[in-house]
């Protein structure tokens, strides 16, 4: 008995030294630098909301927030970098719905989408948009839908990438409205754009901010927006609930999280910052303005739930829609 009472007294005593060391290295947390990692193009939505946050988290923790873009696979490879950097909260990513995508997507990650990170908190909520050229024949979504049930297979829809957000909005569409309209990846929103505008695809699915400009100029039609009530950012574009595909309803989002294993009080002093930079009047509007969607933190906890939640939905869109995994 007295073996094991100093054996525990021990035990308590390094795990206090341990817990002692933690604080005190998170009371001169940050003292240099900070890398924010997302896995989509320069300029692209990804890129700007990295680079609102940054700048609101920069003022809060006293240290540059550098953005890096480490664009592929759907955002796999900055995910796969976060979760392999060291755990100390030099190195943390911003993810959208295309991190939790990936597990119903991809057979097997270099990563796991949950167990390998820790969570830090939402950022904003948004929905994309189904889009064609002005000279396109379909003047609304029923329109193209009809058009794709005539001509299966011949119709495609531009995405930001296989397995993103983008895609599976469009096969999830395709699976309800009875319909086949190909995927075809590009690198990022900029370049689907340039394809749309270029007639190498006749659909796009985008982000609302990134193609607003082109749909109000009528270089574009907007036939339908994937949340289910409509954007202020574009209130004359239908939902596609409304447009007559009963019960749609996509949106993605974005949040940031740290590799596993980065200690607990520096995740609570970046959500900490992070909820504070949420509640300043021009981050805000800045970062609604950039996705026409809604600025929403949450704490570590809620993130996870999320990202869980998610991961069975869209396992569930991909078994339905007999989308093939890679």
């Amino acid at each position: 008995m007295r073996i094991t009472t100093r054996l525990t007294a021990a035990i308590l005593f390094v795990l206090s030294g341990l817990f002692s060391v933690s604080e005190a290295y998170a009371d001169n947390y940050p003292s240099r630098p900070i890398r924010l990692l997302h896995g989509f193009a320069a300029g692209g939505a990804a890129d700007t909301l990295s680079r609102i946050i940054a700048d609101g988290l920069s003022k809060r923790l006293g240290q540059p927030v550098v953005v890096e873009a480490k664009p592929g696979a759907g955002g796999n490879i900055a995910a796969d970098a976060v979760a392999k950097s060291e755990p100390d909260g030099y190195t943390i990513g911003l993810v959208t719905g295309a991190h939790a995508i990936s597990a119903a997507t991809y057979k097997q990650l270099n990563y796991q989408p949950v167990e390998s990170f820790d969570m830090i908190s939402t950022v904003v909520y948004y929905a994309l948009v189904v889009a064609v050229r002005s000279d396109s024949p379909a003047k609304t979504l029923g329109e193209l839908i009809a058009i794709a049930k005539e001509k299966p297979g011949a119709l495609s829809f531009g995405s930001v990438g296989f397995g993103s957000t983008h895609h599976l909005a469009g096969e999830l569409l395709n699976s309800m409205a009875g319909i086949d309209i190909v995927h075809v990846p590009y690198r990022g929103d900029a370049q689907t754009v340039t394809a749309l505008l270029g007639g190498e695809v006749p659909v796009i699915i985008a982000t609302p901010v990134l193609i607003a400009s082109q749909i109000q100029s009528g270089a574009m039609r907007g036939l339908a927006v994937t949340a289910p009530s409509r954007i202020a950012l574009l209130p004359n574009v239908p939902t596609i609930d409304e447009a007559g595909v009963k019960g749609y309803d996509v949106r993605t989002w974005a949040g940031l999280l740290a590799p596993k294993g980065t200690p607990p009080a520096i995740i609570n002093a970046l959500n900490a910052a992070t909820l504070d930079a949420l509640k300043d009047p021009e981050v805000k509007q800045r970062l609604e303005t950039a996705t026409g969607g809604e600025v929403r933190g949450s704490s570590p906890e809620e993130m996870k739930k999320l990202i869980e939640t998610e991961i069975v939905k869209w396992k569930g869109v991909v078994e339905r829609t007999k989308l093939p995994r890679i």
